[in-house]
C-alpha cells in the first residue's frame, strides 16, 4: 500500500494551479499556431497573432494568460492501492487551490453561495472535484481552470433516440455557432454522448482533457469529430467572433452507454486558452 500525504497533494495542486494559469500546454499552442497560419480573414488572423503573442508573454513572465483564471476543476484518478494519510483528500485539494491562487496572485472568482449571498470566497475555493478509483498505486491529478465566458455557453440536450445521428450533429453545430464570439473562439469543443444528463455533461468536460486534436480511438467517432469540425469552421464565426475560417480548433467526443429511451448530449466549449496541468504521484 503506497502512502501519499495530504501535504504533498496540497503543494502539487498549488503548483499546478499557477502553472495552468500561465503556461498553456504545448499541444494547444501548436494547433493555435497552425490556425494562425491558415486563417484567411484579416481580422481573424490579427486576433490569432495576438493570441499567440499573449501565450508567449504569459509563459515567459509567469503571468496569467487571461484575467479570468477560472473556477478550478480537478480530475483525480486514485489508484486502489494508494492510502491518503494525514487528513482529508478534498480538504487537501481545496487547500492547494487556495494556496495557488493566493501565492500566484490569480484572480479569485468563486462566490460562497450561488444565489442568496454571492460574496467572494477570497481564495477561489471550493474546486469541483471528480474522483475515480483506478487500478495501481499512483494518484493522477489534473487541474483544469475553466473560465465563465466559455462555461456559460455549455449546452445539454435530452434528445429522443429517433432524432438519431443527424439530430446530434445539428445540436452540436448549433451550440457552437449560436455561442458566437462569447466563448473566445477558436474553441475546443467537448462533447459527451450517453449516460444520463449529468454523465453527458461530465463526459464533455473529460473530452477537453484530451490532447488537442487527438482523434477518438474509435475510427467512426474520429470521422464524426472531423466532420463536425469542418462544418463548424464553415460557419464563419471565426477567431474571437470576428469572422473567418477557424471557429474551432478541435472537436472531442466521449461516449457512454445509455438507456434505450434517451440520448443525452452535452456540449462544453473551452476558449482558446484550454488550460490544464497534470501530475502523477
Amino acid at each position: 500500500m503506497k502512502e501519499i500525504s495530504v501535504e504533498t497533494i496540497t503543494q502539487e495542486i498549488a503548483r499546478l494551479c499557477i502553472e495552468a494559469a500561465c503556461d498553456l500546454p504545448i499541444d494547444v499552442e501548436k494547433v493555435i499556431n497552425e490556425a494562425a497560419e491558415k486563417e484567411e480573414s484579416e481580422y481573424g488572423k490579427y486576433a490569432l497573432q495576438k493570441i499567440c503573442r499573449n501565450i508567449k508573454i504569459a509563459r515567459e513572465d509567469t503571468v496569467p494568460m487571461c484575467q479570468d483564471t477560472g473556477m478550478v476543476i480537478v480530475f483525480a484518478e486514485l489508484g486502489q492501492d494508494v492510502h491518503i494519510v494525514g487528513g482529508d483528500f478534498e480538504d487537501a485539494v481545496n487547500a492547494g487551490v487556495a494556496k495557488g491562487y493566493i501565492d500566484g496572485y490569480l484572480r479569485k472568482s468563486t462566490v460562497i453561495d450561488p444565489v442568496l449571498n454571492r460574496k467572494n470566497a477570497g481564495d477561489n475555493t471550493p474546486a469541483i472535484i471528480y474522483t475515480s478509483i483506478v487500478p495501481g498505486d499512483t494518484l493522477t491529478l489534473t487541474v483544469m481552470p475553466k473560465g465563465a465566458g466559455s462555461e456559460n455557453m455549455s449546452k445539454l440536450a435530452m434528445l429522443k433516440p429517433a432524432q438519431g445521428l443527424e439530430g446530434i450533429k445539428q445540436f452540436i453545430i448549433d451550440s457552437v455557432v449560436n455561442a458566437g464570439g462569447n466563448p473566445c473562439p477558436p474553441t475546443i469543443v467537448g462533447v459527451g454522448i450517453g449516460g444520463n444528463a449529468d454523465k453527458a455533461m461530465q463526459l464533455s468536460k473529460v473530452a477537453l482533457r484530451r490532447e488537442a486534436g487527438a482523434p477518438n480511438p474509435n475510427p467512426e467517432y474520429a470521422a464524426l469529430e472531423q466532420e463536425l469540425l469542418e462544418k463548424i469552421n464553415k460557419s464563419g464565426v471565426g477567431p474571437m467572433g470576428f469572422g473567418g475560417r477557424v471557429t474551432a480548433l478541435a472537436v472531442h467526443i466521449e461516449t457512454y452507454p445509455t438507456h434505450i429511451a434517451t440520448m443525452p448530449v452535452g456540449v462544453t466549449l473551452n476558449c482558446h486558452a484550454a488550460r490544464h496541468k497534470q501530475v502523477v504521484l
